[in-house]
C-alpha cells in the first residue's frame, strides 16, 4: 500500500540514509533506519 508523503519528508529521510552511508553503514542499515525495504 503506497504512502503519500510530502517532499520535505522525503528529502529529510535520504539525508538521514546519506548521514549513515557516509558514517560507514551499509544501504541495508539505512534502509532499516529510514523504514523503507532494501529493494
Amino acid at each position: 500500500m503506497a504512502r503519500n508523503h510530502k517532499p520535505e519528508e522525503i528529502i529529510g529521510k535520504l539525508r538521514e540514509a546519506e548521514i549513515v552511508l557516509a558514517q560507514g553503514g551499509t544501504v541495508a542499515d539505512a534502509c532499516r533506519r529510514i523504514g523503507v525495504t532494501e529493494q
